[in-house]
């Protein structure tokens, strides 16, 4: 069934898509500006011994690096009592692996890390055939300093500090998403440059980009509505038979 939607002569739409082009260009300017003020922001020395549990052993936020100067940590949703990770941060996960060997090659190490114990990670990693480094920060403050995880007492109060302001306890959970970046310089000195939070990693999302150009766009009822992790979707076919 087709959607209610305006049809219109080719020249109508060329009109038409050639106005939404000026919005996208101005979209493209106003992205670039973001990324310069982005990159221009400055710098925390990161003075706090982290460690996390990987398949490896015991290691410290700088042999997280892997030998790279850049380091990305997407914070996954992923609880010490939960029985299986987060569904948005499933989704994003998905993303991943295409990444990284793009990511390695220009000197970015790219993992996750989760509050859950390691063999509930590795579980849930082997269940979802992802390739990823993904560690354990369970028992660490890790989580705690880059507020995507909160204490019962803080959830037990009016409001927790998330996203870079105070946020109503009733709307937080005790983990929450987001993505941080870290910087190692040659001396091994470690520095804090980036954090996002809630929606604001959007673009690293490639089947949300392509949705929103197709034409019913995201066809959402809300934020990830129509999101299942990809082990879970009703195998039967998707697509509407032809009516001619």
């Amino acid at each position: 069934m087709r959607p209610n939607h305006e049809v219109v002569s080719r020249e109508d739409w060329l009109e038409a898509r050639k106005a939404l082009l000026a919005v996208e260009k101005e979209e493209t300017k106003l992205r670039d500006k973001v990324r310069a003020e982005r990159l221009a922001l400055p710098w925390v020395k990161v003075d706090k011994a982290y460690s996390f549990d990987t398949p490896e052993g015991r290691k410290t936020l700088a042999d997280l690096f892997d030998g790279r100067s850049q380091l990305m940590v997407y914070h996954f949703m992923f609880g010490p009592d939960w029985q299986a990770g987060c569904r948005g941060c499933s989704f994003v996960a998905d993303h991943i692996d295409g990444m990284l060997p793009h990511l390695n090659h220009h000197d970015v190490t790219m993992v996750c890390v989760s509050r859950a114990p390691l063999d509930k990670i590795e579980a849930y990693k082997k269940r979802m055939g992802w390739k990823f480094p993904w560690y354990s920060s369970y028992g660490s403050d890790f989580n705690f300093d880059y507020q995507v995880s909160f204490t019962k007492e803080e959830l037990a109060g009016e409001k927790v500090y998330y996203n870079y302001r105070e946020t109503p306890s009733a709307d937080a959970h005790d983990e929450l998403p987001g993505m941080s970046a870290f910087f190692r310089d040659e001396a091994g000195d470690i520095y804090h440059t980036y954090s996002e939070y809630a929606r604001g990693g959007e673009e690293i999302l490639g089947t949300l980009m392509v949705l929103d150009r197709a034409p019913k766009g995201r066809n959402e009822t809300g934020t990830l509505s129509f999101v299942k992790r990809h082990d879970e979707y009703d195998d039967a076919p998707q697509a509407q038979p032809c009516r001619g």
